[in-house]
């Protein structure tokens, strides 16, 4: 065979493994919901719970004794298949004795996320995620492409805050899932942001919602004036706290006064004309001399290869599902945004958390 064929049949064998390579991606992702729905299963049926109760790692069948709510015996052939995924996808591990007994499953890093009793855990958000409220809307992004329009009222007839206020069940679903992430980010937050907090003499948490992020700053830094601003019945439902004002507002009219605002989760719900005017009331909020917006958002990077950076992508698309009209940016998006509500300096600082810290300050500062 001359040098020439051979290199032909090299790229026929190349492109044949690429054609065999893409056909198994479009398989993977065809099925991607597999491993939603298997680890939602785990969820719902306290699997992480149940090992970590006993402590050591323990075997299928004790596993399915423990499970609670099942009117019959558990069927541990469908409960071994699903561990069977979930132990592929390092969400389990699974120990096979030399001696011949029953397979052992244990926790991993990812499944102590999963304990429903943990101060940091994801199960809640795992159950709304995945519910079939929240995954409606996303079967509409196609229509949403071809008619414009709020993907989730094209799902449910009304968008997501309108069925949340009517619906006491949908209500809890959603709150309990927005909570745990709350802690995940307040943790992170209070850990990765130490010396931009620990100068401030008062915050003022726009969209703060019932006091959980403003809380535990002040608690973490008792020096801090802390303010808790959201609309009026929002904090009319808000518990006290030691050092913390509650004060109803429209963020779109005016913010209270403070040395530094911060925003967690709270600009990627609007578009930039909404985000703009929102910056602009916080610039007014803050002293020139010396005042900061603290923006806890999703920096969504093209080419990122941090362990959070596939997620930005994800969230734009969750975006799409269940906001009306908010996005996730880039920091070049970000960077016109600030520039126009007044704020051409910032720095970016990671956190150990999906999103990051946008350090912000006023043109004039």
């Amino acid at each position: 065979m001359s040098s020439q064929e051979s290199g032909r049949e090299k790229e026929t064998i190349e492109l044949d493994e690429a054609r065999l390579q893409g056909q198994a991606e479009i398989w993977r992702y065809m099925f991607s919901f597999a491993d939603s729905m298997a680890l939602k299963s785990a969820v719902e049926l306290r699997i992480a719970d149940i090992i970590h109760s006993h402590g050591v790692a323990i075997t299928l069948s004790k596993i399915a004794s423990c499970i609670n709510g099942s009117l019959t015996s558990p069927d541990t052939t469908t409960l071994a298949r699903i561990m069977r995924l979930l132990v592929r996808r390092k969400i389990f591990t699974v120990h096979h004795p030399s001696d011949g007994g029953d397979p052992l499953y244990d926790l991993t890093h990812s499944s102590r996320w999963l304990l429903h009793d943990s101060e940091q855990t994801l199960a809640p958000m795992v159950l709304m995620e995945n519910h079939p409220w929240l995954i409606a809307p996303w079967h509409c992004f196609s229509q949403c492409v071809k008619e414009r329009g709020i993907a989730f009222k094209k799902a449910h007839g009304r968008e997501i805050w309108d069925l949340a206020s009517g619906n006491p069940e949908f209500n809890k679903l959603f709150n309990d899932g927005l909570a745990c992430t709350s802690k995940v980010v307040t943790s992170a937050i209070l850990s990765g942001y130490k010396q931009g907090l620990s100068s401030i003499e008062s915050l003022v948490d726009v969209g703060g919602g019932i006091g959980g992020l403003i809380s535990e700053i002040v608690k973490a830094y008792p020096h801090i004036k802390g303010v808790n601003f959201d609309l009026p019945h929002v904090v009319l439902a808000a518990p006290a706290y030691n050092g913390i004002f509650h004060v109803g507002g429209d963020m779109f009219h005016a913010i209270p006064n403070a040395n530094a605002v911060i925003m967690k989760w709270v600009l990627h719900d609007w578009g930039d004309e909404d985000c703009i005017k929102i910056l602009r009331n916080c610039r007014k909020a803050i002293p020139r001399e010396n005042g900061k917006v603290i923006i806890v958002e999703v920096v969504v990077k093209a080419e990122g290869s941090g362990v959070f950076d596939d997620m930005g992508f994800i969230f734009d698309l969750l975006m799409i599902a269940h906001s009306s009209g908010g996005k996730e940016r880039t920091e070049v998006e970000w960077k016109k945004i600030l520039e126009e509500g007044g704020f051409s300096r910032y720095k970016i600082i990671d956190i150990p958390a999906l999103p990051s810290i946008i350090e912000a300050y006023p043109d004039d500062q």
